[in-house]
C-alpha cells in the first residue's frame, strides 16, 4: 500500500510464510507479555487503582500463580512495568531479570500520552527509563502501550511523537504494533526512513477483553472463549510458520480455574515440537540482524491526493 502521511505507519507488506526464518530452524516464534499495570484510565496508574482488591491480589497471589504456570513449562517471558511501579517492585524486578525474563517499560504511569505536549512526553519517557533501570538493574529497551480495559479503542495510545521519541532515547522496540503478525517497521518519518522496529499485539490474544469479570457492575466471564482463541490462533499460526503472541495480567489470568485454563493451554503448545520461546528483547535482536531495514522496509511514494471536504 503506498504511503499515506498520517494514516500508514509501515510499509504494510508483510513476509510471507516462505521467507520468514526463525533461530536453529524453529518451527514458530511464541512470545508472552506480562503487563502489571492496574490502570483504570487514561490519566494513567493512580492512588485509588493501587488500593483496590484486583491490585492487591496482582501483587500478591496473582503474580504468584502466574509464575507458576509459566515456569512449570519454561517460558521466559517480558514483563511490562509502569514506571511509577517500579521502585516499589524492585525486589520482584530484580529476582525475574535474575531468572531470565525480561523488563519492558509501560510507559510512566501507563497513561494515554496524546494528549501530552512533546517536552512533557520526553520528559516522562526519560523518568521512566532510569525508574525500571534503577529498579531492575538493567535498562529497559521495550516500550508498551497497552490498552486498557476502558479504552474506546482496544490498540493502545501513541502520540505523534512517540515514535521519534523512543528512537531518540535508545530503545529497540514498542511491543505492541497492530500492523503485521510479525515484527514489522513503524515510520516515524517517510522522507529520511526514520523507523523504530514494532512487535505484534492483537487484542483477541489480551486476557483483559474475555476476564471483565470481577469488574465492578460486568458479571462478565469469557475465559472459555480466550482459550478457543489462544488454541486456534497458536495452531493457525505454527501451521503457517509466524508468531503467536500473547498478554496476560496478573490480576485475570491468576484466578485459580483462569491459571489452570492457562496451564492447559501451555502444555498443548509445548507438545508441538520446534517452538522458539523469546523474550521481546531478544524477539527484536534477532529481527534486526536477519531483517534488517535497510534491506526489508519497503516504502512506496505517496499516490494519494487529498480534496477539500475530504474525510481521508
Amino acid at each position: 500500500m503506498p504511503w499515506k502521511d498520517r494514516y500508514t505507519i509501515s510499509d504494510e507488506v508483510g513476509l510471507a510464510d516462505a521467507d520468514i526464518v526463525w533461530p536453529d530452524g524453529a518451527r514458530c516464534c511464541v512470545t508472552v507479555t506480562v503487563c502489571l499495570g492496574a490502570a483504570s484510565g487514561p490519566q494513567g496508574l493512580t492512588a485509588a487503582d493501587m488500593r483496590t482488591p484486583e491490585a492487591y491480589f496482582a501483587a500478591n497471589d496473582g503474580i504468584e500463580q502466574l509464575m507458576r504456570v509459566l515456569d512449570r513449562h519454561g517460558m521466559r517471558v517480558t514483563f511490562a512495568v509502569p514506571g511509577v511501579l517500579a521502585p516499589p517492585y524492585r525486589h520482584r524486578l530484580r529476582a525475574l531479570v535474575a531468572a531470565g525474563h525480561e523488563v519492558a517499560a509501560l510507559g510512566f504511569r501507563h497513561e494515554d500520552v496524546t494528549t501530552l505536549a512533546r517536552d512533557e512526553e520526553k520528559d516522562r519517557l526519560a523518568r521512566t527509563t532510569v525508574l525500571i533501570a534503577e529498579a531492575a538493574g538493567a535498562r529497559p529497551l521495550g516500550w508498551f502501550a497497552l490498552p486498557r480495559q476502558s479504552d474506546a479503542f482496544a490498540g493502545g495510545a501513541i502520540s505523534p511523537s512517540t515514535i521519534d521519541l523512543l528512537i531518540e532515547a535508545g530503545y529497540t522496540y514498542l511491543g505492541n504494533g497492530l500492523a503485521d503478525d510479525i515484527p514489522h517497521w513503524w515510520v516515524a518519518d517517510f522522507a529520511t526512513r526514520r523507523a523504530l522496529l514494532a512487535l505484534p499485539y492483537y487484542y483477541h490474544f489480551d486476557d483483559q477483553f474475555f476476564h471483565l469479570f470481577p469488574g465492578k457492575g460486568t458479571g462478565l466471564e469469557h475465559a472459555d472463549s480466550l482459550f478457543r482463541n489462544w488454541r486456534a490462533e497458536f495452531a493457525a499460526q505454527y501451521r503457517r510458520g509466524r508468531q503467536f503472541h500473547m498478554v496476560l495480567h496478573p490480576q485475570h489470568s491468576g484466578w485459580a480455574h483462569r491459571a489452570q485454563l492457562l496451564d492447559t493451554f501451555l502444555q498443548d503448545m509445548r507438545s508441538h515440537p520446534g517452538l522458539w520461546t523469546p523474550t521481546g528483547r531478544e524477539l527484536a535482536d534477532y529481527w534486526l540482524k536477519a531483517y534488517p531495514q535497510e534491506r526489508f522496509l519497503k516504502l512506496e511514494p505517496s499516490i494519494w491526493q487529498d480534496h477539500e471536504g475530504s474525510l481521508s
